[in-house]
């Protein structure tokens, strides 16, 4: 039985008790969230070592770190670093988007080292074998996409990103639209393509029921993807999007029927003024699915500063409703992440994230602020170092520039108002 099916019969399961735990709220509370499709519980059946991570109403805002390869930049040992990298900063779960190389071999490593849930976008690694075989991604059959989606399934993926929401309608309002930015979502413009070649609707959103038997047969969660997103702030919130949301919400209900997880992926590009109402769309369209934002990115003039547009924008959501934040990083828009970006968009993302669930006063989440200043009235520093979202990072800036009176700081050394206070 999946977990969506345990729950109908009443039983909380052995995920739902430590999800409960790692959360720090009952277990039934889990299970009726879970029933009710507000809570997903992200764990391929097949992991029987994955520590379950859940994701929704009333518990901590996760993050998520993206990794993979290019066609331009293949190099597995980089890739496995990258996820030793994410984990170490503290990133809920991981996906791997690698176009390039061997992919089956690439997603297999970063699962055997994973200690976090995995997620993949399989549509891409449909379209780099088309081209292996001297094929157009056009020229797929619907069969290669789904054998694809099931060979991720069956190797132990535990959330992918489909996009079923991508019709032949959406798309045609984003022509009526008038978009400055177009489809900017990899998957979202592949699939648009396929459909004008073929004339032809979406295979994953015209046989949305063979989707769901694969997804139930190894309790994988579908993100429903956000292949018309918002590429820049003057797209946003746009007939298109919101035409692709209500597709998604019709489609997350179908899912929550047939007893499989479900979560929505949202924008990427939102004005600050209109980030809370997107996460209201979201929620009322979607039945309080749980909502995954990529950012969002509150400018489009910051390039290499992206993660920190992104943290703006994933706050300000997180804080509004948004459960799961998928992190970018200063490399967004301009080339592959590196091991360091990929360490400063996790911790970027993190520090939203908390900020978030201070809003939502979401269990823990101020008694952490809470202790943190504790130590630093009573100018602990090594407290200080080990409360910190970064401790790695807090030593070095502190050990950067040491004073004279190691209970201070070389900002206000005597002068530091805390120790006079204190005195």
């Amino acid at each position: 039985m999946t977990q969506i099916d345990s729950a109908k019969e009443g039983i909380i399961t052995t995920e739902m008790k430590q999800a409960a735990i790692a959360e720090g709220v009952q277990p039934e509370l889990i299970r009726e969230r879970v029933l009710d499709g507000t809570a997903i519980i992200v764990k391929n059946i097949l992991r029987r070592q994955l520590k379950p991570l859940a994701v929704g109403r009333g518990l901590r805002t996760k993050v998520n770190a993206n990794i993979g390869t290019s066609q331009d930049r293949i190099n597995l040992e980089d890739e496995l670093e990258k996820l030793r990298v994410s984990m170490e900063a503290g990133a809920d779960a991981v996906m791997d988007l690698s176009t390039g190389g061997d992919i089956n071999a690439i997603r297999r490593a970063i699962l055997d080292e994973s200690s976090v849930p995995i997620g993949t976008v399989p549509i891409y690694q449909a379209a780099l074998e088309s081209g292996k075989k001297g094929k157009s991604f056009v020229e797929l059959g619907a069969d290669d996409m789904f054998d694809a989606i099931e060979r991720h399934a069956e190797d132990g993926v535990d959330f992918v990103t489909v996009h079923c929401g991508v019709t032949q309608k959406s798309v045609e309002r984003i022509k009526k639209q008038g978009r400055i930015m177009g489809i900017v979502s990899r998957g979202g413009a592949l699939t648009a393509e396929w459909m004008k070649f073929n004339k032809k609707e979406n295979p994953l959103y015209d046989d949305f029921g063979r989707l769901v038997k694969i997804a139930k047969k190894y309790d994988m969660v579908l993100s429903l993807g956000d292949g018309l997103r918002p590429g820049c702030l003057a797209d946003a919130t746009d007939r298109a999007q919101i035409d692709e949301l209500v597709t998604l919400g019709e489609l997350a209900a179908v899912c929550l029927g047939e007893g499989v997880q479900v979560m929505i992926e949202g924008p990427g590009h939102v004005p600050i003024d209109q980030i809370e109402a997107n996460i209201l769309l979201q929620k009322r369209l979607c039945n309080g699915a749980p909502f995954y934002v990529l950012g969002p990115l509150v400018t489009d003039i910051a390039p290499g500063y992206d993660h920190i547009t992104s943290a703006i924008g994933g706050a300000i959501a997180a804080s509004a409703g948004a459960d799961f934040l998928c992190y970018v990083t200063p490399t967004e828009h301009l080339g592959l992440p590196g091991i360091e970006d990929v360490r400063q968009g996790v911790i970027a993302s993190r520090i939203a994230a908390h900020a978030g669930d201070i809003a939502k006063r979401v269990n823990g989440a101020m008694e952490a602020d809470k202790k943190l200043a504790r130590a630093r009235k009573a100018l602990d520093w090594n407290e200080q170092i080990r409360l910190s979202i970064d401790p790695i990072r807090t030593k070095a800036v502190r050990d950067l520039s040491p004073p004279e009176d190691a209970s201070v700081c070389t900002m206000c050394g005597s002068l530091c108002a805390i120790k006079i206070d204190n005195r």
